[in-house]
């Protein structure tokens, strides 16, 4: 990796003003899942160990421009406080006076947590005054926020331009796992690609296309690909302006001589919230009155023959609706598959990563990523707009 991390910078002495990626889940004030801030915890400890103090900033949520205390930072300032084994210090704004004096009483080995960057809409408009406003708390900029990486925000990308500044270990990881194993993977390499809409996933479809040896397809989204083959797909989810689409990336698949898996049965139901019939199909095909909703059997087993001979695989996207317990089958069995293999597994957050963490996989993979939108970018090999920005070695 070529972009400047924080063991290439001095930040002896120095505030770090630092991008974090704390947007977790909170009910009632109580935050249910804290992964983001334990992972976030390697990069500040090294930050205070090296003589800086640390001011943290992050979004949380949709407020929408405005401040809407149900999205408040002040819990996750309280866990990293826990973590850390020390206070760490509350801004209630995250330009404002308060920020700007607590910014500068900051002491080396001190931690400052800002409130919501996206209770102003300055944040996602990546206004310039708003960019100023927050390089000025600060010496150095870092940003380890993954999962915003592929947007051009204020805190994300601005403010990279105003002060010296690197990646953390969060990202540097991140990049150095996904980019290597997908430009220079141990062969054979299968992309598994699941989730809604081929419309999402063209580009990413067409990317693995020139990559891969294999391309598995699962979820809503092989059904437009199922009906590109003309099988009747009842009343699944077909996005049917992209049938030629799907054609076309059927014919590229061959060209390129990448073996391209599609279910060959289906678990379907009559209805998607509630549906009261449920049954497994013996072909490709959907009865007219039924949907699909997850591979079936011999699909299940179809792609397991695939990851087990892989060398390295990436996923990206449910095999079926993964929430419901009667559509888990297809998306539980891949990841049981990954978490069996010796090859080098990456899931490329979102959903695929809800899904291994849920199914308690997560431990068993090579990397799960923690960046959903991220993560797909760089799986179709896009350069990252808060990455770009940040200076080279």
């Amino acid at each position: 990796m070529d972009k400047k991390t924080i063991k290439d910078i001095d930040v002896y002495n120095k505030k770090v003003l630092l991008r974090v990626d704390f947007n977790v889940p909170v009910k009632d004030g109580v935050i249910t899942d804290d992964n983001r801030i334990k992972e976030e915890l390697p990069t500040i400890k090294y930050l205070l160990d090296n003589g800086a103090s640390v001011i943290c900033m992050s979004h949380l949520g949709r407020p929408e421009g405005e401040v809407n205390l149900k999205y408040t930072l002040k819990p996750t300032a309280v866990r990293l406080g826990e973590y850390l084994g020390k206070e760490v210090k509350f801004a209630e704004d995250c330009i404002g006076k308060d920020a700007v004096k607590l910014a500068k009483e900051l002491q080396p080995g001190e931690v400052l947590m800002l409130e919501n960057l996206r209770f102003y809409a300055q944040e996602e408009e990546n206004d310039e005054a708003f960019c100023k406003k927050l390089a000025k708390l600060a010496d150095v900029y870092v940003n380890d926020a993954f999962g915003t990486a592929h947007r051009k925000h204020a805190s994300t990308y601005g403010v990279a331009k105003l002060l010296p500044n690197a990646v953390g270990f969060l990202i540097q990881k991140e990049l150095e796992m996904i980019e290597d194993t997908i430009n220079q993977p141990k062969r054979p390499l299968v992309g598994i690609l699941g989730g809604a809409k081929v419309s999402d996933k063209i580009k990413i479809v067409e990317s693995l296309l020139n990559k891969v040896d294999t391309l598995i397809v699962g979820g809503a989204m092989a059904y437009t690909f199922l009906a590109a083959q003309n099988y009747s797909m009842g009343k699944s989810l077909v996005e049917t302006e992209m049938v030629p689409e799907a054609e076309r990336l059927i014919k590229l698949a061959e060209e390129k001589n990448v073996q391209l898996l599609l279910p060959v049965d289906h678990m379907v139901t009559d209805k998607f919230e509630d549906g009261t019939v449920i049954k497994a199909t013996k072909c490709p095909n959907i009865p007219t009155d039924m949907m699909g909703m997850d591979i079936g059997k011999q699909t299940i087993k179809n792609y397991k023959k695939a990851i087990k001979q892989a060398k390295s695989v990436v996923w990206n996207g449910p095999m079926g609706v993964f929430e419901n317990k009667n559509f888990e089958n297809g998306t539980k069995s891949v990841a049981k598959a990954m978490a069996k293999t010796k090859a080098v597994t990456i899931v490329g957050g979102g959903d695929s990563a809800a899904a291994v963490i849920k199914f308690g996989f997560a431990k068993k993979m090579t990397h799960v990523s923690t960046g959903g939108g991220a993560s797909l970018k760089l799986f179709e090999g896009k350069v990252l707009p808060a990455v770009d920005v940040i200076a080279n070695k």
